[in-house]
């Protein structure tokens, strides 16, 4: 297995639409690879696939590893690009060692985890059997690793391939929760004199609401928030309150449709409002913008009550690192990320959050916390897809056998830590008690965002150890 092959299909696998929800096609090509590849697999009913590799002549003792990498893929673009993820291959451009897919999602979280797996069960070089286990929609929810059924796959030593940062072996991972928020509301007239204005903040990096939260990026969707609710003393009524897009990911454009008296002063409050943000953000988010128009011809608004409720709410909306770990210097111990507010559906504003913690008690505390927030301000409130975090177990033998083939291949020791995100070991875990793990990868930078990119030259490292591994068990 070469670094140059799993790109090779990775490239393959970045023509191919795999929007968490709907990977059928992604599915579809790894039954096809299998029986090209004349190797058994197996699909259960969700759209999880199994393919298996026999041992080698000669390596029938060895212990049987489970390799795992997730199908889906965040879907995210960047305001004005005309990308359709349903059908469209991924545009990327390979540029100072990295390959970045700049207007998109690069999907390299978690392709590059799939490439890998492909490449190693081609190879030819002896190893003993090999399991790889691809699962669905882990993006938003983990549905394929919670609805996997025991005996799916037989092996007691797991590799995840979604980590994303190589040199660093992880052997913990935060739980999370999404919770959203509903609020009903009726309509009002556009009140006479009064002149209709959009509001527009884009321009941020985002990024992932694990790995990304405890750095210093703005959350557009707060941002405006909090200009909206200064602007209610001053007379405001609210048409429109959109912004985000994933539950995983924070939000890069929001935009508000508003009425007000005096729209001059309106746009001068914003357009000074929006230096200081933009001076605050100047080093870490430094492409933000704030945008004024006056082009919209909604004449109904959200009633005067439900959209100051909805103001106030989002803009004092807990959000970013409630705790740092007081064991694992830098590792964020629990988070909360305001990702969206929509309004797909008549008379119904949505917001969406989510929240991580690797101690459960401090994850069932933020989640209900943010859930009394929204309920006081007469929301519903919805909370799902909980899953369970993953506890480091610094005995591991897998670990150990990663670590002095890393040593003894770079000459450098790895560094070994837990990670913020979430990842499907944890509930491995608790369907398959007995299972060893860790997790690696390349380094990938702005997942979750459009200009996600893949670092080229930490693909030989990760390439490398990852055969050296899988080979000599």
């Amino acid at each position: 297995m070469t670094s140059e092959r799993v790109l090779e299909i990775f490239k393959e696998i970045t023509r191919i639409p795999r929007e968490s929800g709907h990977e059928e096609p992604m599915t579809e090509y790894l039954c096809n690879w299998a029986k090209d590849h004349n190797l058994p697999y197996k699909r259960d009913e969700i759209g999880n696939v199994c393919i298996t590799k026999p041992a080698s002549k000669g390596k029938e003792n060895a212990p049987t590893v489970v390799l795992q990498a997730h199908q889906d893929m965040v879907c995210e673009k960047l305001s004005g690009c005309n990308h359709d993820f349903l059908k469209d291959p991924i545009h990327y451009e390979i540029e100072d060692g990295w390959m970045i897919a700049k207007e998109t999602t690069l999907g390299a979280d978690d392709g590059i985890g799939v490439a890998a797996c492909l490449a190693l069960m081609e190879s030819d070089k002896p190893m003993g059997q090999v399991e790889s286990i691809f699962t669905i929609s882990e993006e938003t929810g983990m549905d394929g690793a919670n609805a996997m059924q025991p005996g799916f796959f037989t092996g007691k030593i797991l590799i995840n391939l979604d980590s994303e940062d190589e040199g660093q072996l992880f052997i913990g991972c935060a739980g999370g929760e999404n919770s959203h928020a509903y609020f009903s509301y009726t309509t009002e007239p556009r009140r006479e004199g009064w002149t209709r204005v959009h509001l527009k903040i884009d321009g941020g990096i985002g990024g992932h609401s694990g790995d990304d939260i405890n750095k210093h990026r703005a959350n557009t969707v707060q941002i405006l928030a909090k200009f909206l609710k200064d602007e209610i003393p001053h007379g405001l009524q609210l048409f429109i309150f959109s912004g985000g897009g994933k539950s995983n990911a924070i939000a890069r454009e929001c935009e508000a449709y508003i009425a007000v008296p005096d729209v001059d002063a309106t746009k001068t409050r914003f357009e000074a409002y929006g230096k200081k943000i933009k001076k605050e953000y100047a080093k870490d988010d430094p492409d933000l913008q704030f945008v004024v128009d006056k082009s919209f011809q909604n004449e109904k608004a959200i009633d005067s009550h439900t959209a100051h409720q909805v103001i106030e709410c989002v803009a004092d909306c807990p959000h970013g690192v409630v705790r740092m770990s007081p064991d694992i210097k830098g590792l964020v111990q629990t988070s909360t990320n305001l990702a969206a507010v929509s309004m797909k559906n008549p008379g119904e504003i949505r917001v969406v959050t989510s929240q991580r913690s690797s101690v459960v008690d401090e994850l069932d505390d933020i989640v209900m916390k943010v859930s009394d927030h929204f309920r006081a301000a007469g929301a519903m409130v919805d909370n799902f897809s909980k899953y369970p975090g993953w506890n480091p177990n610094l005995n591991s033998p897998i670990l150990a056998k990663c670590v002095e083939s890393y040593k003894r291949l770079f000459n450098q020791d790895p560094l070994v830590l837990a990670i913020h995100a979430g990842l499907e070991c944890g509930l491995f875990l608790e369907k398959f008690p007995d299972l060893d793990m860790i997790s690696f990868g390349p380094t990938l930078r702005g997942v979750h965002a459009p200009g996600e990119k893949l670092e080229l030259a930490s693909m030989d490292k990760f390439v490398e150890l990852l055969d050296d591994v899988v080979c000599n068990l």
